[in-house]
């Protein structure tokens, strides 16, 4: 089991605290209370499923032998109020591909685990509310 912590700075700004050392700061925008001091909550969520579709597909490539040259992952997030309800991820690869490698690169990058969560294969429960002192 991997933990994330996140704790209340000030505000809605949190630091999150990641297993193994790592350290983000979530937040909203000013126009919704925030104190812009970090990217919100859904944000980071779009810049999980960038980083680990590159991820992906670089391990794949690499696999393959597939020169993919400098890769970049794009996700455009569709909201209906504060919920997205659609991302949207394009690739984009500075070497020449062909039709069969840009398709099987585009089926791997939808194996890439937060893809899978996102597309409803991970189960979330909310165990408790602890009181702590």
């Amino acid at each position: 089991m991997a933990t994330v912590i996140a704790r209340r700075r000030k505000g809605y700004t949190h630091d999150i605290e990641i297993e193994g050392g790592h350290r983000l700061v979530a937040d909203e925008p000013e126009d919704k209370g925030g104190n812009d001091e970090g990217p919100s909550p859904t944000r980071i969520l779009a810049a999980a499923l960038a980083s680990c579709t590159a991820i992906t597909v670089e391990m794949y490539a690499d696999r393959k032998g597939w020169d993919v040259g400098d890769l970049s992952v794009e996700v455009d997030t569709t909201y209906e109020g504060p919920v997205p309800v659609r991302f949207e991820v394009t690739m984009h690869c500075s070497s020449e591909l062909d039709d069969e490698q840009r398709e099987r690169l585009r089926v791997i990058a939808g194996k890439c685990p937060v893809h899978k969560a996102l597309a409803g294969e991970t189960g979330v429960e909310i165990v408790d509310c602890v009181v702590t002192g």
